[in-house]
């Protein structure tokens, strides 16, 4: 394999992106991420994307420089004004964030995609890694459960508005803020929950730092509505392998249901960072987010020593 003194974090680990050292202290933090649409809107289709792609810049304590464009798009079958509008999106978003979309690539493509690759920096007293986690730290969850089965729900027509219009908010949602109060406190660990649900991306951090998680179901921020889309059986595939690779490495109490299980490894979309840090700091971080942001963030385990398995999710 090829090597390259100056590459901090690549292939090697289970990291959010890749980072890379500039000279001395300065590192750059490279992501790229994109994905088919899940709500019907492409505006809001273009700002769920682009603060996904964001996210794992945020989670690593950096700072967004630039983005680029990644689109697919069927441009002989539908309109260029969705595309513009997905592309629109993407551009507010990014605003929101303080930088700009300097370029892009994009294809002809059967089905629309979008996302950005990220380009950020960090210096390194401010890098924060998904494997420094230590014993005694609480984690800090700072969105809520459950958009990948109200996606699901959202193709099959089966979620309600105020369901459908909660996820979006908490999906257009930059972690701007929560990476910003990251730097205040003493942060040991943190990363992004996406694609493997809560249960894949903690059992990371926790291999990671050589340490096993704690959790408290009843602890757990979860969109109201989620539970009853489930036992409709509105699963979405993804999360259901998510769990089937989770089990071999938790330890649920018998009290927890099939159901709430498929919640804890709901793959999701630009979800909420989970962050490792002493209790102190956390009793701070969660109520600054709420004063500053309306942010309701929540306390939801702690890291112990390591047991036989990673991760054990009490009732």
């Amino acid at each position: 394999m090829q090597t390259d003194d100056r590459v901090l974090i690549g292939f090697d680990g289970a990291d959010d992106a890749a980072v890379v050292r500039l000279d001395g202290d300065r590192y750059i933090i490279q992501t790229v991420d994109f994905f088919t649409p899940i709500v019907d809107d492409p505006y809001l289709f273009g700002q769920i994307a682009a603060s996904n792609s964001l996210s794992d810049v945020y989670a690593m304590g950096g700072e967004p420089l630039f983005a680029l464009n990644i689109v697919g798009f069927p441009i002989k079958t539908l309109p260029k004004a969705m595309l513009t509008e997905i592309l629109q999106g993407g551009a507010d978003k990014a605003k929101e964030a303080g930088i700009s979309i300097v370029g892009g690539h994009s294809i002809d493509d059967r089905e629309p995609k979008y996302g950005l690759v990220v380009t950020g920096e960090v210096d390194k007293d401010h890098l924060i890694r998904n494997d420094g986690a230590k014993p005694g730290d609480v984690l800090i969850l700072t969105k809520p459960l459950g958009t990948g089965i109200i996606a699901t729900a959202i193709k099959k027509e089966k979620a309600e508005q105020n369901i459908i219009d909660t996820a979006i908010q908490n999906m257009v949602t930059l972690n701007k803020t929560a990476a910003a109060f990251m730097k205040k406190l003493d942060v040991h660990a943190a990363t992004d929950i996406t694609g493997y649900g809560l249960l894949g991306h903690l059992a990371e951090m926790c291999n990671g730092s050589g340490l096993s998680a704690e959790l408290k179901l009843m602890s757990i921020p979860i969109i109201k509505g989620v539970k009853e889309l489930s036992e409709q059986g509105l699963i979405p595939g993804g999360t259901k392998r998510n769990l089937q690779s989770c089990k071999k490495h938790t330890d649920f109490s018998e009290s927890i249901s099939e159901i709430e299980k498929y919640i804890l490894a709901d793959a999701q979309t630009s979800g909420g960072l989970l962050i490792s840090l002493p209790e102190k700091d956390a009793i701070s971080f969660v109520d600054l987010l709420k004063e500053r942001e309306g942010i309701d963030s929540a306390i939801i385990g702690k890291m112990i020593s390591r047991g036989e398995k990673a991760i054990a999710v009490r009732s």
